[in-house]
């Protein structure tokens, strides 16, 4: 199998993202998960734009030592010099010079001749050489120049001293079987191609990124330029994860390789989505939220008897958790039945045929059920109960860096108690912890609060929230909910719903006073 070495450009094509701007910290961070991530070459950024890129390929140069660092320099001798001032302490530095080979570029960008564009580039390079061994040499809109020209840049290029060729799709407009067979005319018609790497650098204007890069793979290169999650420039770049999984998933046909460590992708996605505020879209390739997902009954019956039967990788490979089970409405009752085990109801036939009327019921009013919405279907059933408790008021006092309180009176509803008001006090490090105490004093329930979440309900200034949580009580689990437009409100709401539950199990536990003619 040949060996494909990835070159990633995250932190320079990606970082040209809109609206994406890494401080050094954060690229330092990026390019350490890289290294752990095995990626070959890294393009820190691009050293003569500005002092902070500059600070930070240098300090990505001195840090990050197993791949190759790679600074880019357009063919201006002060570029050059930039570039290789912030590689100077890397250990394997390279210098990454561009230009440009289309006719619209040549005549409105560089407004130069085809002839001086290879002399600036020979040039360029060979000032390039005096400071590094590795130069890559890349010519930008190569897919709508001249093939001729690209030819006779690129032996020049060579000639010069360039070890890697570059050919990039700039603007994404190729097709992969026009991309194949630039690549493979560079590699059979340009002098000195076969004493040099040759590398593929694909846009996905067209959607397209991945399958050309892949198709310029297959026709000889032997580099690969890519961006964790695709980002780059308007549609982004040809995302990394994508090629190295469809090597690793399909050696059968590829017959390639990488260095790639699969189980460091998620990681890796995750760190580049948080740092660069870009989210991945969950119907994304390999790293998006539904990758592994199911939600129709027929998927979910086949992944449940087979894991193959539907997915072609397994997602702990690549640090992406486990297979998920969506429930929704096209869910079928086997998925069902597995997700109530999995939350701990092992139930008779019959319940489990009565919760599953309900829940999709329950599917009809809402898009996505979660793990809470199906407990809540499961306590509604089991445990039929009037609430023991009635939030009557609370207060709640709480300012920046001292600690919160909260007052509440609670009246019991049941019982010789009935009608009787608690008041209890309590303080916490926020309003939500200090109110769920003193609701704890107040009921004489010392639960476990296991799960809070808010979401808003409708939309706009006036929206209304709602607050689901679960607690722990006496090995069980209860969840309860709240809607109100005050958000603590709605917490107050959500957490006596989950007490009165327990509550409720806490009576049916306890013994009952004989009365009549039993008491006798």
């Amino acid at each position: 199998m040949r060996r494909i070495r990835i070159f990633d450009t995250t932190l320079r094509d990606g970082e040209q993202s809109p609206g994406v701007n890494l401080m050094r910290e954060e690229k330092i961070e990026i390019a350490r998960q890289l290294e752990r991530l095995g990626v070959d070459i890294i393009e820190a950024g691009f050293p003569i734009t500005s002092s902070g890129d500059m600070e930070a390929v240098q300090a990505i140069a001195r840090e990050v030592r197993s791949p190759v660092i790679a600074g880019l320099a357009r063919t201006h001798r002060a570029d050059i010099e930039a570039a290789a001032k912030a590689l100077e302490q890397a250990a394997r530095p390279r210098i990454h010079v561009f230009t440009s080979f289309s006719p619209v570029h040549l005549r409105h960008m560089l407004r130069k001749t085809e002839d001086e564009v290879i002399e600036m580039s020979v040039a360029s390079i060979e000032a390039a050489r005096t400071y590094v061994d590795d130069v890559e040499f890349s010519g930008q809109d190569a897919m709508r120049s001249d093939p001729a020209f690209v030819f006779r840049a690129i032996a020049a290029a060579i000639a010069a001293g360039a070890t890697t060729i570059n050919i990039p799709d700039t603007v994404g407009y190729t097709a992969p079987e026009e991309f194949a067979a630039l690549v493979r005319a560079v590699r059979d018609k340009v002098p000195g191609a076969d004493r040099v790497h040759i590398s593929v650098h694909c846009h996905n204007d067209l959607g397209l990124a991945v399958a050309n890069t892949l198709a310029g793979l297959m026709a000889g290169a032997d580099q690969c330029e890519a961006a964790v999650n695709g980002i780059g420039e308007r549609a982004g770049n040809t995302s990394l994860e994508e090629v190295a999984m469809a090597i690793a998933t399909r050696q059968d046909f590829f017959r390639l390789q990488t260095g790639i460590a699969a189980q460091e992708i998620g990681r890796t996605s995750r760190l580049v989505s948080r740092l660069t505020g870009m989210p991945v879209q969950p119907n994304k390739a390999i790293v998006g939220a539904n990758a592994f997902a199911h939600e129709a009954g027929i998927h979910q019956d086949g992944v449940l008897k087979e894991r193959t039967t539907y997915e072609i990788m397994n997602p702990q490979d690549i640090g992406q958790g486990e297979t998920q089970l969506v429930m929704g409405k096209h869910s079928g009752r086997h998925a069902f039945q597995k997700k109530l085990l999995a939350l701990g109801y092992d139930l008779p036939e019959a319940e489990q045929q009565e919760l599953f009327r309900n829940f999709k019921a329950l599917t009809d009013r809402k898009k996505q059920v979660t793990d809470q919405d199906i407990q809540s279907l499961v306590e509604d059933e089991i445990y039929r109960f009037e609430d023991a408790y009635e939030l009557v008021h609370y207060h709640i006092s709480s300012a920046g860096g001292a600690p919160s309180t909260a007052t509440v009176g609670v009246a019991s509803r049941s019982g010789a108690a009935a009608g009787k008001v608690t008041r209890e006090a309590a303080v916490g490090q926020g309003p939500v912890e200090a109110l769920y105490r003193a609701l704890q004093r107040a009921t004489g329930l010392d639960a476990e609060l296991r799960d809070y979440a808010i979401q808003s309900v409708g939309g706009g200034s006036d929206a209304q929230g709602e607050v689901r949580c679960s607690i722990g009580y006496q090995g069980q689990t209860f969840v309860g909910s709240g809607v109100s437009t005050d958000i603590l409100e709605a917490s107050a709401f959500a957490y006596l719903h989950a007490l009165n539950k327990a509550a409720a199990v806490r009576a049916q536990a306890e013994p009952q006073e004989p009365t009549g003619r039993e008491a006798i």
